[in-house]
């Protein structure tokens, strides 16, 4: 198994993290991600901010399952900002989660952001198209 360390030696600006709030859920997003179904994803901007730091389009990802070993190595393709209100049927498609409908993600991305601590209709989200570069 490949390590972080070792990963960083051929990708070496590369950031590793896991995505979503739960162990069980990084497990899950990080597979869809390693299979090609997710191929987007959002933050809240109001944690870009709090983080201090926002990635470049271009950048390498080392994605963690949820016990923080790689499961494959992304490439930031796009970002933008768009409004909780404005994400399209196409961008939650993209984002590979549930039944891929624009319902489906308004509802569980509202939950996410909920229990972050900060939801509104009108927040601001920081959009990611991103492609699988290395599956490990």
């Amino acid at each position: 198994m490949i390590t972080v360390d070792e990963l960083k030696v051929k990708y070496p600006d590369a950031s590793a993290w896991q995505m979503g709030d739960s162990p069980e859920l990084a497990n899950a997003l990080a597979a869809l991600i390693k299979t090609g179904k997710k191929t987007a994803s959002c933050g809240s901007y109001t944690s870009y901010l709090k983080e201090g730091a926002a990635p470049l389009i271009g950048s390498y990802n080392i994605i963690l399952d949820g016990q923080d070993v790689p499961v494959c190595v992304i490439r930031l393709v796009s970002m933008r900002l768009v409004r909780f209100c404005d994400v399209t049927a196409e961008f939650a498609r993209k984002e590979g989660e549930g039944d891929l409908s624009l319902e489906y993600w308004q509802r569980e991305h509202q939950r996410f952001f909920e229990r972050e601590g900060h939801f509104s209709q009108d927040m601001e989200l920081v959009a990611e198209e991103f492609e699988v570069v290395d599956v490990l």
